[in-house]
């Protein structure tokens, strides 16, 4: 039982050791050193590999949910925000671990500067999104508005192609109307006219149905043959145009049933951001800052941390690179200044010795020379 119980202690253990490490190593932090150092130090670069860690979670979950109301498609924006995720903890480890502890604040923050820029870029990015989601209600209410408002507007605007049409077809039918309305009155003043004459009311004053009524009355049935005429083309006519009329309406009422899906599918990123802009600013500002403070947590917990263990044994180790390197550099440099003056030595000793040479030989030849004379000398006193 006792060993059990051990087990489970030991197993614990290995975990929160495994954890650790794998904290550490999102840290950015040299591992070897760290072994080296207490167990505080290692806890202080856990944490701060934590925060990165946590970062690139978010940017994943925020991401993902900014492409999927771009793809619509799950798997297309899981896979693009583990891209996306991959790449924040990427800069993030970089930014943490290439910042080294100064005595200096000030050149600390210098370092940092260009990061937390970074991040600022990057907490923008990551917290649209998710207000997006956040105020997905209140942004389709706008959206609606908006929608509404396009649908009206383009209502009037395919309006404007047709109605022109329909207006000129409408006052043709009115005319031919009119021209029917005008012939009917001429029609029925000429029937009064004959009826007056039949009772001697007017014209001719006479009683009775005389050669006066008889032309009258002939006019008036010409009027009214020819009333029957106009009324029959224009009706024709009419039914053409009303046929017109409306074959437009029914072109205009197709025209704004097409042109709807298009309104209706106004709903993409930057129609959503752009609706997000028009509610109040606040709320959207403190999203904003929450997500710049997980983006610059990394970078915050590196600068706010004291200088330890650990940066002192990195300092360390840095400088003993860099005085090595330093020394073979000038070893370099004096091995060949050293072999310079060399070469010049010896070249000018061989100088010296040919110099030497060219005076024996010279010595020489005058020795020959003299020799060869008195040989002369001798053998002319012999002859």
């Amino acid at each position: 039982m006792h060993s059990h119980h051990v087990l489970i202690v030991n197993q614990n253990q290995t975990n929160t050791i495994m954890l650790q490490r794998f904290f550490i190593f999102c840290s950015g932090a040299d591992t070897q050193i760290l072994e080296t150092c207490s167990n505080g130090e290692r806890n202080k670069y856990a944490g701060i590999g934590a925060t990165v860690f946590f970062t690139a979670v978010m940017a994943f979950i925020a991401s993902g949910y900014a492409l999927y109301t771009v793809f619509d498609n799950v798997f297309a924006s899981i896979f693009f925000g583990l891209i996306w995720g991959l790449l924040i903890f990427n800069l993030d480890r970089y930014i943490v671990s290439t910042i080294k502890k100064r005595d200096n604040f000030k050149s600390e923050l210098l370092q940092a500067a260009p990061r937390i820029i970074l991040a600022i870029i990057i907490a923008i990015v990551i917290s649209k999104p998710l207000e997006m989601k956040i105020f997905e209600k209140e942004i389709n209410q706008v959206l609606l508005e908006e929608k509404n408002t396009m649908t009206l507007a383009n209502q009037e605007q395919i309006a404007l192609q047709y109605n022109p049409k329909i207006e000129s077809l409408n006052q043709e039918v009115s005319r031919l109307k009119n021209e029917v309305a005008l012939k009917e009155a001429e029609t029925n003043a000429l029937y009064d006219t004959y009826i007056s004459e039949a009772e001697g009311t007017a014209g001719t004053k006479l009683l009775g149905k005389g050669p006066v009524y008889k032309e009258k009355r002939e006019k008036h049935d010409a009027y009214l043959a020819e009333l029957r005429q106009l009324k029959e083309g224009n009706a024709k006519k009419i039914s053409v145009i009303e046929t017109q009329i409306a074959n437009l309406g029914s072109d205009y009422t197709t025209a704004v049933t097409n042109s709807q899906p298009i309104i209706d599918g106004f709903d993409g990123l930057m129609a959503r951001i752009n609706a997000l802009g028009k509610l109040p600013w606040l709320p959207s500002f403190f999203i904003f800052l929450l997500f710049l403070a997980i983006e610059t947590a990394p970078i915050i917990a590196k600068l706010l941390a004291p200088k330890g263990e650990y940066d002192y044994k990195f300092e360390e180790q840095e400088s003993v690179v860099a005085t090595w390197v330093t020394q073979k550099v000038a070893q370099r440099k004096l091995l060949f200044s050293t072999d310079g003056e060399l070469n010049q030595k010896i070249y000018e000793d061989i100088k010296n010795e040919e110099e030497l040479y060219r005076y024996k030989k010279e010595k020489a030849e005058e020795l020959l020379k003299l020799q060869a004379d008195s040989f002369h000398k001798v053998q002319m006193k012999g002859l």
